[in-house]
């Protein structure tokens, strides 16, 4: 009989003597390596012979959702800015031992016609896509509201909601009956910390973006839904917020900790497989104990 695990205890604790990173953080130059199930995450055929296509999936949960969705079945395809393209190898290498191919599409997002290429090209090598999993973000943290620069929020938007936008246009031609769409929204949107003004805005937008897409896309049934996890260890984290937020991640929510990556993976297998085929408009709440609206 398997062994229940501690939950408040699963993952690493605060405080972290995590060294500061330039943005956008590598995985790589992170002291406590996240955990990204690469040794727990175990398949069960669930997505057998589907196509993925998964933004920020060098690191983070983008590399956890990746490798789980290899393990179930699935060919990947991971889009990711040029310069966290040694992370991404470290994750292609991980779908590959999982038997699945791994499309690597180093870009950004904010332009829509890179986000028109890279479905076209993950359809024209995969022959399909099923699941698309609009992950990537950005974020800064700021003291007072004039800090944030104009063009800071731009570029917030045009990544955390204009990509999202630009991709699921481009992918829903091509989807079947079936197919899935996920965003990763947050608890910020629920539960705003001024620091992070324009990307828990952001964030907002995503509920109310994933909700309304939801109603078009079923339609063609097409299920959409969200993900709203709470703290999260990834190099986001010690690369955008200060010392002393990173050294203490976590540590007043409920779990006394931030998830591991590994920890929220399987939510988004859920979302994406037939078991979940009676949701769509909805929001998972994978916040550790937050209560959301």
């Amino acid at each position: 009989m398997p062994t229940k695990t501690d939950p408040k205890e699963r993952g690493v604790k605060p405080p972290f003597a995590e060294p500061r990173q330039s943005p956008p953080g590598h995985e790589s130059e992170m002291r406590t390596k996240p955990d990204h199930g690469e040794q727990s995450y175990r398949g069960f055929d669930r997505l057998r012979g589907m196509a993925a296509l998964i933004t920020g999936g060098d690191s983070g949960i983008g590399k956890a959702v990746a490798i789980a969705y290899a393990r179930e079945g699935a060919d990947v395809a991971i889009a990711y800015l040029p310069e966290e393209e040694g992370d991404a190898r470290e994750t292609a290498r991980w779908v590959q031992d999982a038997g699945r191919t791994c499309l690597q599409f180093a870009g950004d997002i904010r332009d829509e016609g890179y986000c028109r290429e890279i479905v076209e090209s993950t359809v024209r090598k995969f022959g399909r896509l099923d699941i698309l999993v609009n992950n990537a973000a950005y974020q800064m943290t700021h003291q007072k509201l004039e800090e944030f620069s104009s063009e800071e929020w731009d570029v917030t938007f045009r990544t955390n909601v204009y990509a999202m936008f630009y991709l699921s246009k481009a992918a829903v031609p091509h989807m079947k009956p079936g197919s899935t769409i996920i965003n990763t929204a947050s608890v910020q949107a629920y539960q705003p910390n001024g620091q992070l003004l324009a990307y828990a805005t952001t964030k907002g937008a995503i509920i109310t973006f994933t909700k309304a897409l939801a109603e078009l896309a079923i339609e063609q049934s097409i299920r959409v839904n969200a993900v709203a996890p709470g703290p999260v260890w990834t190099p986001l984290i010690p690369s955008t917020m200060p010392d002393e937020k990173v050294k203490h991640f976590g540590e007043k929510d409920p779990m006394t900790r931030p998830a591991q990556p590994a920890e929220l993976a399987p939510a988004y297998v859920f979302l994406a497989s037939n078991d979940s085929s009676y949701v769509t408009g909805s929001v998972m709440d994978l916040t550790g104990g937050r209560k959301l609206p």
